[in-house]
């Protein structure tokens, strides 16, 4: 009778622990109920997170997103939501602080100059990357998810918002007025930035320097001091306006002498600095409007009438 007794209750071992993988697996997807149960009732790993997880090497810029993504495949099974590099960054900002530092420009005015970024120090051997707990995680992610990028052609702006509040500024350059055979697409294209509604559809974070004119890749660069150095490793930005990917991507400039011109082939481009925080505020799927307004209203309030480099209002 005992072991008829103990076969049923070990029956029942295999049910509970499917149920609570069924269950960890629904927390996963909703993060809002991940939060609410883990508020509401004794969560798994309740009593670890938050958790400061200290560095046991230094981590240069190009092994970082590899390090990245096998520390999130790490953690992420230690989280009652999902677990993402963006999520990460969010809840450690001094990381960005000190991706933002690796931009040339920076270096050069403490007097530093860096021929590879690449082999730059992201995190330092000691330093430590907190996990949040479900209810930071959960507000960090309902942050992003309301973020969305706003570019305005005539301006030379990207902005970014979260809901109606502007988090950021920064000034990029935008394509040129012409026509040009590019090899890349071996056809004529009208290198205007185009303009619309949209998403970034993927991160390329080891992204192929081109010349899409005559599809020469390159790892070099004259910068606008006029030295050589090494490309940095930064990711693009792909967009998808109006439901069409026209390779025209969001990406750092060595040359921010170019920044408030129509100068590049559609692209838009920006500081290295400031690429790294459009790229850790828009996840794939950010929305991303593109647009073409010369009527503005600048920063003292004065209404302003900006100059149609695109030659739309002859």
């Amino acid at each position: 009778m005992k072991t008829i007794k103990l076969l049923s209750k070990l029956a029942v071992i295999p049910v509970m622990l499917l149920w609570i993988s069924f269950k960890w697996s629904s927390l996963k997807e909703d993060p809002y109920t991940a939060y609410a149960y883990t508020v509401g009732k004794t969560p798994l790993y309740h009593n670890l997170l938050p958790l400061n997880v200290k560095i046991d090497r230094n981590i240069r810029i190009e092994h970082y997103f590899q390090f990245m993504d096998s520390f999130v495949k790490k953690y992420d099974s230690m989280t009652p939501y999902k677990l993402t590099e963006h999520l990460l960054v969010k809840s450690n900002p001094w990381l960005l602080d000190t991706l933002m530092n690796t931009d040339y420009y920076r270096r050069i005015a403490l007097d530093s100059f860096v021929y590879n970024q690449r082999k730059m120090i992201a995190l330092a051997e000691g330093t430590s990357i907190t996990i949040p707990d479900a209810s930071v995680a959960v507000k960090l992610m309902h942050s992003l998810k309301n973020t969305y990028l706003d570019v305005n052609i005539p301006e030379f702006k990207l902005r970014i918002y979260e809901n109606s509040l502007k988090l950021y500024e920064f000034p990029v350059r935008v394509g040129r007025h012409e026509k040009k055979y590019l090899e890349m697409s071996g056809r004529m294209e009208d290198l205007r930035t185009k303009q619309g509604l949209g998403i970034i559809i993927k991160h390329h974070k080891n992204p192929r320097y081109v010349n899409p004119v005559n599809n020469h890749e390159y790892v070099v660069t004259k910068r606008d001091d006029n030295r050589v150095t090494k490309l940095p490793l930064i990711p693009f930005l792909e967009t998808e306006i109006n439901g069409l990917r026209n390779g025209q991507f969001i990406h750092p400039t060595t040359n921010p002498v170019t920044l408030g011109k129509a100068y590049s082939n559609g692209c838009i481009g920006t500081r290295e600095s400031d690429a790294w925080v459009i790229y850790y505020h828009a996840p794939i799927n950010t929305k991303i409007h593109i647009r073409y307004d010369l009527n503005i209203i600048d920063d003292h309030g004065q209404a302003q009438k900006l100059k149609d480099i695109y030659g739309y209002f002859p």
